[in-house]
């Protein structure tokens, strides 16, 4: 009863690397590698999944890679609209002499 020996995919292994790397080290660029290497991953695994594993690593480094980005957006819209809340503020503040 030998089983077929899977081998795991090098593109997952390294999706969850630079998902890891995202959150740490290489915000954008290892977000974007995490994406981008997930996905190939996923489809390589479900192209033969007799002899490839690890879609759990892949989409790990999915669901870090996309958070990262989305946290950063929303980060960046966050600064955006508090500075511009600032100076309309102090704009308003100046039309009335105070």
């Amino acid at each position: 009863m030998n089983s077929p020996v899977k081998e795991t995919s090098a593109l997952a292994i390294t999706s969850l690397i630079s998902g890891i790397l995202g959150w740490t080290l290489l915000p954008w660029l290892g977000s974007i590698v995490a994406i981008i290497t997930g996905h190939m991953a996923r489809s390589e695994i479900r192209a033969n999944p007799a002899a490839k594993e690890g879609d759990g690593m892949a989409l790990a480094g999915l669901i870090m890679g996309w958070s990262m980005v989305i946290l950063s957006i929303l980060t960046v819209l966050v600064i955006i609209l508090f500075f511009g809340g600032l100076l309309a503020v102090l704009g308003a503040a100046a039309a009335n002499g105070g």
